[in-house]
């Protein structure tokens, strides 16, 4: 492969993309909203679903070879040896995460959540009839042991089943969290009864010269706890769904009580396609996050020059950029206005805690520099 993967033109993916992230707002706006990247395809991935779809394999999908793709990536990528018979293909993550919270609390409990969080938490939260519990990140965007206490106090003093749903790399935030961080939380959780439940599928978008990407179930006193991973961030295949669901140890019961039906929901065609990228797809991958961190940089020399009262802190993973728009003058949702006077979609930072998302906005740089420059241009004219 040839040339930029992040290089088409906003004319060029007009044209060729009719996903949501390019049909949702009027043509006039350019969107750095959503978690998709405009980026060329892993040719393994066409390869292989081409081919599927041509010799008629578009049945239903067989689990054992798609666990054994994503633990052996695990395996080759962060030396995280797992036993295949703690895993269980599911329809995607959140789906995965929402059915393990509804299988480790009480109807009606608590999920604790550490927000600005990925915005969906709270949706599927409500989904599956559990009451959310705030244990907010510190300023810098990190875990916080003291509000985690304090929420994982608060969430068990009725009695019920509690569990905390962690984002691992985090989104908006971009932080990865380190194995000290991560194993401080373990150590909360188990020292007032909470089951955590790992959203990880960011894991393979960390950045060069950032603290490497740990795997929840790998520090010590995890072994309660539950991880759910997919390649379709890190490949761009949202579209072409599939999931793996990982137990530690002292949870394979919870986990074989997940129906095998679940697994009916994973795409045949999309684990074909994951199994192709994680198999075949690791070197355009790798082409593809230092593209990103090439925008990353990008970006910061474009809010200096443009915007400079906006404050960021760089990603030290996925392509997501958490923008505190607080010195504009915005109000309490930035995004609203670049929108509507800037035409440039971001994503609305209270979606992400009404309180911890206030005067912020979160932008995808995963897109061409041509399209990133002029949306930073177009937002900074409405000042």
């Amino acid at each position: 492969m040839t040339g930029a993967l992040l290089s088409s033109s906003e004319a060029e993916l007009r044209a060729t993309r009719t996903s949501v992230k390019w049909v949702a707002y009027p043509p006039d706006v350019l969107p750095l909203w959503v978690a998709e990247m405009d980026v060329a395809p892993c040719p393994a991935v066409v390869r292989a679903v081409v081919a599927a779809t041509e010799r008629g394999d578009t049945g239903y999908g067989w689990a054992p070879r798609y666990a054994a793709s994503v633990l052996r990536y695990a395996r080759e990528t962060w030396g995280w040896a797992v036993d295949p018979s703690l895993t269980q293909v599911v329809p995607d993550v959140m789906i995965g995460a929402a059915e393990l919270l509804r299988l480790l609390t009480d109807e009606g409990g608590p999920v604790v959540v550490s927000p600005p969080v990925y915005d969906s938490f709270f949706g599927f939260v409500d989904a599956i009839g559990r009451r959310r519990v705030d244990a907010p990140l510190t300023a810098d965007g990190r875990l916080d042991p003291d509000a985690l206490g304090a929420a994982f106090r608060a969430a068990t003093s009725s009695g019920q089943r509690a569990a905390y749903l962690l984002c691992n790399p985090q989104n908006p935030t971009g932080v990865v969290h380190t194995a000290a961080e991560l194993a401080q939380l373990a150590a909360l959780a188990e020292e007032h009864g909470v089951r955590v439940v790992s959203d990880e599928i960011h894991a393979p978008l960390v950045h060069p010269g950032s603290v490497p990407f740990t795997p929840y179930l790998t520090v010590p006193g995890a072994e309660r706890g539950l991880a759910v991973f997919s390649p379709s961030k890190g490949w761009n295949l949202a579209g072409l769904k599939s999931a793996l669901a990982i137990a530690g140890p002292g949870a394979r019961a919870d986990l074989a009580r997940l129906h095998e039906v679940h697994t009916h929901g994973s795409s045949h065609l999309g684990a074909i396609g994951h199994v192709a990228a994680l198999d075949e797809g690791r070197e355009w991958l790798a082409r593809l996050v230092g593209e990103l961190a090439a925008n990353r940089a990008l970006l910061g020399d474009l809010l200096d020059e443009h915007l400079p009262g906006v404050r960021w802190r760089a990603p030290e993973a996925t392509y997501l950029a958490w923008l505190d728009c607080r010195d504009l003058g915005l109000g309490d949702d930035p995004a609203a206005v670049f929108r509507a006077r800037g035409r440039v979609a971001l994503s609305s930072g209270p979606g992400y805690g009404r309180e911890a998302g206030r005067g912020f906005a979160r932008l995808n740089f995963a897109t061409s520099p041509e399209v990133l420059e002029e949306a930073v241009r177009r937002m900074a004219s409405v000042l």
